[in-house]
């Protein structure tokens, strides 16, 4: 016999989500705690905070809405952590203007209060990959999102992503893509990648 699924006492006020990784997934889950009654929610990539205890009423009704729509809620604490440094990796690469000069190591140990070591051991251990390379993975398809819009030189592209130089970025990109950024702006659109699968 199938064990049911048991909720737990929410008595708490945050909601960790999984698959959130752009302002669209923000709007959708808005949408959802605004159906659930929650009032004056902050939605976040990753996180849900309520100002009040969610019941396990509302909990149910989130959890649903979310999975409908192809999220997920994260109840391991070691998972909510490696979701919260993706999406702590993604603002780094997407919001760099507001942290220049910052190191991406003292941001994400500052932005979750724990030693960087510590957080690379357990996203490799878990992720099968470092930290370092999830970034460049995520730093390349942004790379790639501006080279479609083609509005930016190679250049501004290369100093706005922190790289030393246009041949840094050219060489990075086309150790992970196989190709160079002039020839991959010629073919676009098609090899992007959704940042959900990086």
């Amino acid at each position: 016999m199938e064990k049911k699924k048991e909720y737990p006492a929410y008595q708490q006020k945050h909601i960790y989500i999984k698959n959130m990784v752009c302002q669209r997934c923000i709007m959708v889950v808005n949408e959802i705690v605004q159906k659930t009654g929650i009032d004056n929610a902050k939605v976040q990539l990753g996180k849900l905070e309520a100002r009040q205890p969610i019941s396990d009423d509302q909990f149910k009704q989130i959890e649903s809405e979310l999975n409908n729509v192809g999220f997920e809620v994260i109840n391991n604490r070691t998972v909510q952590l490696i979701e919260q440094i993706k999406t702590t990796t993604i603002n780094y690469i997407y919001k760099n203007q507001e942290h220049a000069n910052v190191n991406y190591s003292s941001y994400l140990a500052g932005q979750l209060n724990r030693d960087y070591n510590y957080l690379s051991s357990l996203f490799s251990s878990i992720e099968g990959i470092t930290i370092e390379k999830y970034m460049i993975n995520l730093k390349i398809e942004r790379v790639k999102e501006l080279l479609v819009y083609d509005e930016k030189t190679l250049s501004e592209i290369a100093f706005e992503m922190e790289y030393s130089s246009v041949a840094h970025l050219s060489g990075q990109f086309k150790k992970v893509t196989g190709f160079t950024p002039s020839y991959f702006k010629q073919i676009g659109e098609k090899k992007r990648k959704s940042i959900d699968i990086v």
